[in-house]
């Protein structure tokens, strides 16, 4: 049966006019509903259906529309992937898959049963649970805000969150073929191999030709944009050659390439950017414009389906929180913010919802229904996770660590000269100064000792700098850039430091010392023991995206230290924000005894600490590998300062050894 809009109008068909009318919706229906408390994604979606075939009829829902739609689905599953942490899954492996199963079980059975009983035909009803199932992470900013992104609960949520998602996709593609009359022998016993090495060739492949192109082209920013593009869609497109839909090659991408995207990098802030302000927007409204609002006058029965689908959908993610907590012993709290976590549908739900439509599997009535639902638990959601998250015992909470990094990363300084590891010290100083909400401070120093400073040399600061504030500003950071002519370069940054109030300072190091610096001390050594705030000397050998794990190496004296929880939380945050494992260290000298359990829980709840006895350099070469950034806390002596070495004897023997691994020493001053 045809429908017919509210107040018909003449379809635009002016391009320009069509686009500046979806940029117009872009601007204004999320800026109103965040006024009115409400999620944007809701305007965007109401507003496609004011302005939809359906509505006032000023769009059509052409070719245009359905391609850019298509587009914003994919980006909208890449990016999902992208939130998704193997580590998370890794971490709480056996609580995850727990949670994982139950949380797709309950919805599935009971979906699939309160859709049956409306009517709906097996298959029908089965893919409308798997819609239940899955579930997108909304309120996450919520727990940031919290700080409790740390406790138990929450990192099981996210650990399941792969396997649900995972499940309620490949739900779909069985689905899809069985409608389609193609769930034969034959598809199983091709789509089951085929699945298995396209899946293992994405999540292994793709990260290996992604730091080969990160580590040849790294300096390139828009061959870096360009390259998770085409992956994105080369991806989508192979899995569609194995039969399976697109959605599930965009999410599966985004998981391999997370750990080579920081969260808080420029790359990452753009991927982010496009994504959010206009492809997904544009998937957004779309999907809106398939809704026809007097379905609700013409059939009232559409009520009661979206009623169904919100009842059974929040009985079943209760029913799958309630029953997890009971068995792994977690409060009440904590069961609330799973629940609310898990009950948010968007994604996934709109992905598999729109393949449905379009295959006509089910009808727009049931679209309705899904986007009634959607547009529930978005509200839903960061409402009971704020609600119940302020409850979370303060002992799941890791509000030190955090303060830590606060005070440490406040204002960072960064002193840049050479052009071909600036960008590496930058994303460095990014990171910690991002996680903080603190200030970044390139500097460039010109020395006019021996002579006036040419006109060349200050075109060239004012270029290096200019590169420095474009790339803060590309990752959202606030910067403030200095120049400065001084006698001596170190004198000029310790002075810098001191005026600009650096909690901080970042230094590049070429990894080891010539026999000048060891006579006369090099530019790191009269920094570093200068200033009275810690310093972070870095040699990279690849682009810092690129680590594979963070190893924290450190010797009893330095773990019984007051400065270890510092170089610890350090540790965390590059481990967290780079999206890669850490691995800490402790190696005991044979004439030493090691930690006892008790011990090595003081030391840290919530990170494994290795022991190993025997000589800190054998002990460390032997465990460190290629892609690692090593992590080595150093403090001034009485000894070093004489002999003006900030760095040491065992950093520099191992990084002349491993010349190809990055490592990163934090010097601390001597209190």
């Amino acid at each position: 049966m045809s429908t017919i809009a509210i107040f018909p109008f003449q379809p635009i068909n002016d391009p320009v006019a069509v686009f500046l009318m979806i940029l117009a919706i872009m601007l204004v229906a999320p800026l109103l509903f965040e006024r009115l408390r409400l999620p944007g994604i809701v305007g965007l979606i109401l507003a496609g259906v004011i302005v939809g075939p359906e509505g006032l009829g000023l769009l059509e829902r052409g070719s245009n529309i359905i391609l850019l739609g298509t587009i914003g689905l994919l980006f909208l599953m890449f990016m999902a992937g992208l939130e998704t942490s193997l580590d998370d899954f890794k971490n709480n492996g056996d609580k995850a898959v727990i949670f994982g199963l139950a949380t797709f079980i309950a919805p599935m059975i009971l979906g699939t049963a309160a859709m049956m009983l409306l009517g709906y035909g097996f298959l029908a009803a089965v893919l409308v649970a798997s819609c239940f199932a899955s579930h997108t992470l909304l309120a996450l900013p919520v727990l940031s805000k919290l700080g409790i992104m740390r406790a138990s609960a929450v990192n099981v949520t996210l650990g399941g969150t792969l396997i649900t998602n995972v499940l309620a996709l490949l739900v779909l593609a069985v689905v899809v073929k069985a409608y389609e009359g193609k769930l034969t022998v034959g598809f199983w016993l091709f789509l089951i191999p085929a699945l298995t090495i396209y899946t293992l060739a994405t999540l292994w492949g793709v990260p290996k030709i992604g730091r080969w192109f990160f580590h040849k082209f790294g300096h390139d920013e828009s061959a870096e944009f360009i390259f998770v593009l085409a992956t994105l869609f080369v991806v989508s497109y192979v899995a569609g050659l194995i039969e399976v839909e697109p959605i599930i090659g965009a999410f599966l991408a985004g998981i391999a390439l997370t750990p080579l995207i920081p969260q808080l990098s420029p790359l990452m802030n753009r991927i982010q950017f496009i994504g959010n302000t206009l492809f997904v927007p544009f998937f957004l409204i779309s999907v809106g414009m398939l809704i026809d609002p007097l379905v609700l006058i013409h059939e009232p029965k559409s009520l009661v389906i979206a009623a169904v689908m919100i009842g059974a959908e929040l009985i079943s993610k209760f029913v799958a929180a309630w029953g997890v907590g009971q068995w792994f012993g977690y409060k009440f709290p904590s069961v609330m913010v799973i629940f609310g976590l898990s009950i948010a549908q968007a994604a996934s739900t709109l992905a598999a919802i729109t393949v449905a439509y379009e295959i006509e599997l089910v009808d727009r009535t049931t679209v309705n229904g899904i986007v009634a639902m959607i547009l529930f638990t978005c509200i839903v959601s960061p409402l009971v996770t704020e609600r119940w998250g302020q409850q979370v015992t303060s002992a799941e909470k890791t509000p030190s660590a955090d303060n830590k990094t606060k005070v440490l990363a406040q204002r960072v300084l960064v002193p840049v000269a050479n052009p071909n590891n600036e960008d590496n010290l930058l994303n460095l100083a990014l990171i910690l100064a991002k996680k903080s909400h603190g200030t970044l401070l390139p500097l460039h120093v010109l020395s006019d000792r021996d002579r006036p400073v040419s006109p060349e040399a200050r075109m060239q600061q004012l270029q290096l700098l200019e590169t420095a504030e474009t790339l803060a500003h590309a990752a959202n950071a606030a910067v403030e850039t200095i120049g400065r002519v001084d006698d001596v370069i170190d004198r000029g940054i310790v002075r810098t430091a001191i005026e600009r109030n650096a909690s901080l300072v970042i230094c590049g190091w070429k990894g080891y010392s010539t026999y000048q610096d060891n006579f006369f001390g090099s530019t790191i050594d009269n920094v570093a023991l200068e200033l009275a705030i810690p310093v972070l000397i870095a040699r990279f050998v690849q682009p810092i995206a690129n680590t594979a794990r963070v190893f924290l190496a450190v010797t009893k004296r330095q773990a019984l230290s007051a400065e270890f929880q510092q170089t610890l939380t350090i540790a965390k945050v590059l481990s967290s924000e780079l999206k890669t494992s850490l691995q800490v260290l402790l190696v005991i000298s044979k004439k030493q005894t090691q930690l006892s359990p008790s011990e090595l829980s003081k030391l840290s709840q919530d990170s494994f600490i290795g022991q190993a006895q025997g000589n800190f350099i054998k002990e460390v070469s032997q465990k460190i590998h290629r892609n690692d950034l090593l992590l080595l806390p150093v403090k001034t002596t009485e000894k070093r300062l004489r002999n003006r070495s900030a760095v040491g004897t065992i950093p520099e023997a191992i990084s002349r050894s491993h010349s190809d691994i990055s490592v990163l020493i934090i010097h601390f001053p001597n209190s």
